[in-house]
């Protein structure tokens, strides 16, 4: 069932009708200019924030709530195409206009968010459809993902509810959703899992299912984000039946063509393409969903590559850089890993700054710590759209400069040894904020870690050849840090008091409340005896407080009772800040419990090429061990977390 033009029915219709039509047509275009108005006024916030109520009012809810990802202040006014097909009162109710709560209390039956074309066209623009899929654990991801593409005025989106607890929250939020009819579990499935493979064949049928429609598909996992609208760029290959991401590292160009494809060496990524609802494409999706419904143990993407790889060339005639791939007939694109990037090529190469390029899309892929090393990953490059109560916390935040010496960074090669010796070197600030966070009750602004190598999952000379990976650089958190375990909620009678953090971004976030940006307290290391190296109560004065070196429990706690209300304090140093705690009577009760918890903290690097295993474990308190090297474990009982 294709689309109709309005304006032509209109044409065809007797003269009465044409002025009924007239008379319609204006008052929806002044009672449109009204709208338009009346949300672009001073008093109205520019956008309904993602984080509306869950239940089932019929009124929407809005936050001043900023963008965070360089957005414009407003997004373009999103309203409802008019669409020729007809549906019924409930599918109606399935997909009003995006962010917009339903004007009813209860949900429509199940039944009327099935998969069907009437459903889909009804998301449908130019003849594309941008879809993603995923279960309530990823929830955020799902919303941060809308909020991307509503916020560059892309409506024609569809969500696919692998539960119904998703559907239901979607449905009252006003995202366009379906049932999947997965009847899956709502929580975190894991990687490699049973779970996650049966989410890699539904995405096979979904595509399957979506193109005999006749659509073109955007087809997207959740834990990516959209930052330029990217259905220009595919309008640049018409004749391409199938655009996809790869995991490819090394740049095969240096502007915004396709990646040369017979140098790129990486696995196709299933995570962003873009497929033509062409006999080829089709065949292809069907070959891939029956594959994969035959054996539930091959991976969605390992069985995409190995049908791809069929036949790999010759080139499409032309400078397009398209190839025959699969049969022999289906036309195939790689996107540019530099502007569809991937974890590597955006948050290790920072590929696109170095191209002076600008990306169109993150995946987070290449990153460690699970569900929760992607969303931090996103909160770094400033990606995540969180709610408002995330950028203040009720306790405050408590940030440091991180000091790192030249010589640390720069000199000698860039090595095992030198690549520990720097970060080493950060971990133990790292130690002493935690300590003075978890003292303070504040939640800890994590600062940006130099890195001298890259980690990956295999053995490796440092950094892999042919990237353009700088060294040093800023690696992402998870590189160093167990973000998964910092983030989890550790029993406090085993290990003391939770110690909250932020990415090293956070303060200079768009996000972050007036109150919080206009509430600052420096606080400058002193030596103790030297002049006006004393401690005061007086909060009213200036907003720099001297701390004496090596302070005592009692000091800090002295000092900074007068600075509760004060929402971020900022260590311009935090070296020898703190003395340790010293109440021996609690001394297990905080310091070993302390040590416990942030022994968990830290990660590994991997890995050395001539050693099995090649991995070296970080060492929280590696300076309290004479002699301590970066090497690999020599036994297999050696092979754990230090201790």
């Amino acid at each position: 069932m294709g689309w109709r033009n309005p304006c032509d029915e209109v044409t065809k219709q007797k003269p009465l009708f044409v002025t009924i039509y007239g008379v319609v047509i204006i008052g929806v275009i002044l009672s449109s200019l009204y709208v338009f108005t009346a949300l672009n006024s001073s008093n109205s916030p520019p956008y309904a924030s993602i984080y509306l109520s869950s239940s089932s009012s019929s009124s929407s809810s809005t936050s001043g709530e900023g963008p965070i990802l360089q957005a414009p202040t407003s997004s373009p006014l999103v309203t409802p195409d008019t669409y020729s097909v007809p549906l019924n009162k409930s599918q109606d109710l399935v997909l009003k206009p995006i962010w917009e709560s339903p004007k009813t209390e209860e949900l429509p039956p199940l039944k009327t968010f099935r998969l069907t074309k009437e459903l889909v066209e009804k998301c449908v623009k130019d003849n594309i459809v941008i879809v993603t899929f995923g279960n309530y654990a990823f929830m955020d991801f799902v919303l941060n993902w809308v909020r991307h593409l509503t916020n560059m005025g892309l409506s024609n989106l569809l969500v696919g509810a692998m539960d119904t607890k998703l559907l239901e929250a979607l449905y009252w939020k006003g995202v366009p959703v379906f049932d999947m009819g997965s009847h899956m579990s709502t929580v975190d499935v894991g990687w490699g899992t049973p779970a996650f493979h049966k989410m890699g064949r539904e995405k096979a049928i979904l595509i399957d299912s979506i193109l005999p429609f006749g659509y073109e598909v955007l087809m997207c996992d959740t834990d990516m984000v959209w930052l330029k609208n990217p259905l220009p760029y595919f309008g640049r290959f018409p004749e391409a039946d199938i655009l996809t991401s790869t995991d490819q590292v090394v740049p095969t160009v240096v502007d915004d063509r396709l990646d040369v494809w017979q140098q790129v060496t990486g696995a196709l990524n299933v995570g962003i393409f873009h497929w033509r609802p062409t006999n080829s494409s089709k065949k292809l999706a069907n070959e891939w969903k029956e594959m994969l419904l035959a054996d539930d143990k091959i991976w969605d993407q390992n069985g995409f590559n190995d049908l791809i790889r069929r036949q790999l060339g010759p080139s499409v005639d032309g400078e397009n850089g398209l190839l025959y791939v699969y049969d022999g007939n289906l036309k195939l694109g790689f996107l540019p890993a530099s502007i569809f990037c991937n974890g590597h090529t955006y948050f290790v190469q920072a590929m696109h700054q170095q191209f002076k390029l600008e990306p169109y899309a993150v995946h987070t892929t290449f990153q460690y710590a699970g569900t929760e090393g992607k969303r931090h990953r996103l909160r770094e490059g400033r990606m995540f759209y969180d709610p408002p109560e995330y950028y203040n916390s009720p306790g405050g935040f408590m940030s440091f400069k991180s000091s790192v010496p030249k010589s640390l960074l720069m000199d000698g090669e860039h090595n095992v040894e030198s690549h520990f010796a720097v970060v080493n070197y950060q971990i133990k600030q790292i130690r002493g904020a935690l300590a003075i966070a978890s003292l303070l009750n504040r939640t800890l602004v994590m600062p940006p870690i130099w890195c001298r190598l890259d980690r990956l999952w295999y053995g490796h000379p440092g950094i892999l050849e042919g990237t353009v990976t700088r060294q040093p650089f800023i690696c992402p958190l998870d590189h160093v840090f167990e973000v998964n375990v910092m983030q989890k909620n550790l029993p406090e009678k085993e290990f003391g008091p939770q110690i909250d953090i932020r990415e090293y971004s956070f303060l200079d976030n768009p996000a972050l409340p007036p109150e919080v940006k206009e509430s600052w307290l420096d606080v400058q290391l002193c030596q103790v005896g030297s002049e006006h190296c004393n401690i005061t109560n007086d909060s009213s004065i200036a907003r720099v407080v001297k701390l004496p070196r090596h302070s005592s429990e009692e000091t800090l706690k002295t000092l900074f009772s007068s600075y509760k209300n004060v929402k971020v304090i900022n260590f311009l140093s935090i070296e020898d800040a703190f003395l340790g705690f010293e109440d021996k009577a609690s001394f297990y009760e905080k310091e070993e419990k302390f040590r416990k918890r942030v022994k968990r903290y830290v990660g590994i690097w991997c890995c050395v090429t001539d050693h099995i295993p090649g991995h070296i474990y970080y060492d929280m308190y590696w300076d309290e061990k004479p002699g301590w090297k970066p090497l690999p474990p020599q036994k297999s009982e050696d092979d754990h977390p230090p201790v």
